[in-house]
């Protein structure tokens, strides 16, 4: 552990006094003998935020630094710190996790009327979302229900699809927070298929813009009563099987048809004609299954196999991508750096891909976007700005070919650093 100089709290008054006014209303510009960086920026709402720099100049040692802050819709700064320098003339705040929310500014003072310039910390607002059913049938609505944090009460959030395996997002429906940050949004697709959703918090004067975890969600088209038609797994992983299974009846009536011929159709989701290559013959309770391992989306339809030519609704199954992930090592220090590298099945070169971090509200969230690279592989790098175990995984949105999915999590844990070791501040 570093040391850490800290005023006690009988002196805080008399050093305050003595080295700098109690409160500043302008943000210095520029360095004057006193260098300062936070780390990390940006962050999402609650990281911690480590602040430090170096007293320039001689008899350096052990000397006031005072931090100041300012929030974005505040006029003024003001006192939240006092430290003493090290033997270098280094000194360091660290502001705990849950204390950051909203943008801010800081900058330090420190003896014979130095001061730093200012950093502005931008923080991204925590956007959770949660789904009433992750399947539906055709203008069967699902609603989409999450929380703002910090309180965004009476503000817009943007309900939207991705489109076509980029970071490519249009906006479906929007709403407006409640007295709780709270927001609510109902929406129906006419069409069948596979959707990634997300919320966004659009960002304003407290906070940047906040973006949720998207969640899948499959429409299926409505049923036939007397054709019926279902599956094991709406939504299998690369490689796996699904059981195709539905119930025959006699033309609008509930009687089972029993010792029927009955052939499963099927065509990719991007594709617009069927292909009939597996037939079966119902059973004494009019029951039918096949057993299918589509490869990439797909679309099925069983019909009977002899005249009169009936056929079920239209099922959509879709596949989803497989993710591994590998960190350079598990870990690590703050102000070093490290990769997360990994690949994707099906081949999903030039697709985005995402690097996300969990939140202190149990939550992931997007911190870097990259492409897929022509090989199906990946790689992210990253930077640690406090200690302490953070949480990655990797995730690629769905595209046309295949749903979307994520990595498995991986913790690194961070150990502290000298200041002097860290980046230089300016």
């Amino acid at each position: 552990m570093r040391p850490r100089f800290v005023v006690l709290a009988s002196l805080l008054a008399a050093l305050v006094a003595v080295s700098v006014p109690a409160i500043a209303s302008a943000a210095p510009r520029h360095n004057h003998g006193l260098t300062i960086n936070a780390t990390p920026n940006p962050i999402i709402a609650g990281d911690g935020v480590l602040i430090y720099g170096q007293l320039r100049g001689s008899d350096i040692a052990n000397k006031p630094v005072v931090l100041y802050h300012r929030l974005a819709t505040q006029p003024r700064f003001t006192i939240i710190g006092v430290t003493k320098t090290d033997s270098h003339g280094f000194y360091e705040f660290t502001r705990a996790e849950g204390v950051v929310l909203t943008n801010r500014s800081w900058f330090v003072r420190g003896p014979r009327g130095v001061h730093s310039r200012t950093v502005h910390e931008h923080v991204s607002a925590l956007v959770d979302l949660a789904a009433s059913a992750t399947s539906a049938s055709t203008r069967q609505p699902i609603t989409f229900t999450g929380h703002i944090t910090p309180d965004h009460t009476g503000q817009i959030v943007r309900l939207q699809a991705q489109k076509g395996g980029s970071d490519n997002w249009h906006t479906i429906k929007t709403a407006r927070t409640d007295s709780g940050s709270n927001y609510s949004i109902s929406y129906r697709w006419r069409v069948p298929g596979v959707r990634d959703v997300r919320v966004v918090f659009p960002g304003d004067a407290r906070n940047d813009r906040g973006v949720s975890d998207p969640v899948t969600v499959t429409i299926e088209q409505a049923q036939i009563p007397s054709f019926t038609i279902n599956t094991s797994t709406p939504i299998i992983s690369y490689g796996q099987t699904a059981t195709i299974s539905g119930t025959l009846d006699k033309a609008g009536t509930t009687t089972p048809l029993p010792n029927t011929p009955v052939t499963l159709c099927g065509r990719t989701a991007t594709q617009t004609a069927f292909t009939c290559n597996a037939a079966t013959t119902t059973n004494t309770s009019g029951g039918y299954a096949f057993s299918v391992n589509p490869t990439v989306n797909a679309v099925y339809i069983v019909r009977t196999t002899l005249p009169p030519h009936r056929h079920s609704a239209a099922l959509f199954e879709g596949v989803r991508d497989l993710l591994t992930i590998t960190p350079s090592s598990t870990s690590s220090a703050v102000g070093q750096t490290i990769t997360l590298s990994g690949v994707v099945t099906p081949d999903k070169a030039g697709d985005v891909i995402y690097l996300q971090r969990l939140g202190k509200d149990g939550n992931w969230h997007t911190v870097e976007v990259r492409s897929v690279r022509h090989d199906s592989s990946y790689q992210f790098g990253w930077r640690f700005g406090n200690s302490g175990n953070v949480t990655f995984r990797a995730r690629i949105p769905g595209d046309p070919d295949n749903v979307g999915a994520a990595s498995s999590a991986v913790t690194i844990a961070v150990a502290p650093a000298p200041v002097a070791s860290l980046p230089p501040a300016s």
